[in-house]
């Protein structure tokens, strides 16, 4: 099979879809590996890297689209990407289409085979989803830390407080990967830290298995009532796979939380978990909305180009393989690990969240 790495082209998202290694990976299968020149440069993964792989390099994303069969990326596709779509390509990457329902429609124009990274499930986890999901979840802690200061706009706290001065409290929405990772960021740098959860045996695990300064709570809007008042930094992680993130933060809600309080919302490319949230980038990360900081980039993991794009290719690699050793058919096979990727095919939707968020028919079998 051919497959095609082109360069992604959302605003400063430097990740690529495969490194090096992996290109080996697939031409040692007898696959041909198409990279668009430059593809991997934002990542620190030259040219020259992919063709000692065994990759071939070409110089536009006409090319990569035209050449591939098996298109393979990090983001979800742009509008001028959407547009070089056919019904014979098959698209892997990040889709998050319950946000979405330009894109989704494009898609189902296209004619198209897409199938969404955030789907893939294993043993009741996101496979690959969760690498990203770390990385977010670490980074909000940190781009937080930074937003408290006054001169970012935020309330002067220190995360951390420093002898004789209480630390910053933070408060997490959702134990999933991402929660739990931004609980124990904030919490290794000395911030008083609750995470709101709703699944019981989740929060006993994490009680037995988090640090002092880290606290459960159950997720309910009398808790956030009781909590918000009390935070310095908020931080969105909840996740309902393939659907809308649930808006547990209205905009009354946040008026809760004191002037210059900050909010990351990790949620933001499904939408989002606080009401007032709208997709920003690593260039304009930030806005103020009634007196709060609002961090809502919806590429985090792109900031940290080089970890995340090793991460990525490290969990989509085995399903890669097979997908390109399997074909379309392999994808709509029942007992597939890919079928629950399956969004969208022959103009038709199978993904049964994004069809109940955007109110679109979803296909039958």
């Amino acid at each position: 099979m051919r497959i095609g790495i082109p360069r992604e082209i959302k605003a400063q998202e430097d990740r690529v879809a495969l490194v090096p290694a992996g290109a080996r990976q697939l031409v040692e299968d007898g696959h041909e590996v198409l990279v668009e020149s430059g593809a991997g440069e934002g990542a620190g993964f030259a040219d020259a890297d992919y063709r000692a792989a065994g990759a071939r390099l070409v110089d536009t994303a006409d090319a990569v689209f035209a050449g591939a069969e098996l298109l393979v990326k990090v983001k979800e596709p742009l509008p001028e990407e959407v547009a070089r779509l056919r019904p014979h390509h098959l698209l892997f990457t990040f889709l998050h289409l319950a946000a979405s329902r330009s894109l989704t429609e494009g898609l189902l124009a296209s004619g198209c085979t897409a199938m969404a990274y955030e789907m893939v499930e294993r043993d009741g986890k996101l496979p690959l989803l969760e690498p990203m999901s770390e990385i977010a979840g670490r980074m909000s802690a940190l781009v937080g830390a930074h937003h408290l200061a006054r001169p970012q706009g935020g309330r002067g706290v220190l995360l951390g407080g420093i002898s004789g001065v209480l630390p910053a409290r933070v408060l997490v929405l959702g134990g999933g990967t991402a929660g739990v990772s931004a609980a124990r960021m904030a919490g290794g740098l000395g911030a008083e830290v609750v995470l709101l959860e709703i699944d019981p045996e989740r929060m006993r695990f994490l009680d037995l298995t988090l640090p002092p300064n880290l606290r459960t709570a159950f997720s309910s809007p009398a808790t956030l009532e009781e909590l918000l008042p009390t935070a310095d930094l908020v931080v969105g992680a909840v996740l309902v796979p393939g659907a809308k993130a649930p808006h547990l933060v209205s905009r009354s809600a946040l008026s809760l939380l004191r002037e210059g309080s900050v909010v990351v919302d990790i949620a933001i490319d499904q939408g989002g978990c606080i009401e007032t949230s709208r997709p920003t980038t690593h260039e304009a990360p930030t806005f103020v909305e009634e007196g709060i900081v609002h961090y809502c980039v919806a590429n985090m993991p792109g900031a940290y180009s080089r970890t995340a794009t090793q991460g990525l290719t490290n969990v989509t690699l085995p399903y890669l393989r097979r997908l390109a050793a399997e074909g379309r058919e392999g994808v709509h096979s029942e007992g597939s690990p890919l079928r629950p990727a399956l969004s969208v095919a022959e103009g038709r939707l199978y993904c049964r969240p994004v069809a109940e968020a955007l109110g679109l028919e979803l296909a039958s079998g």
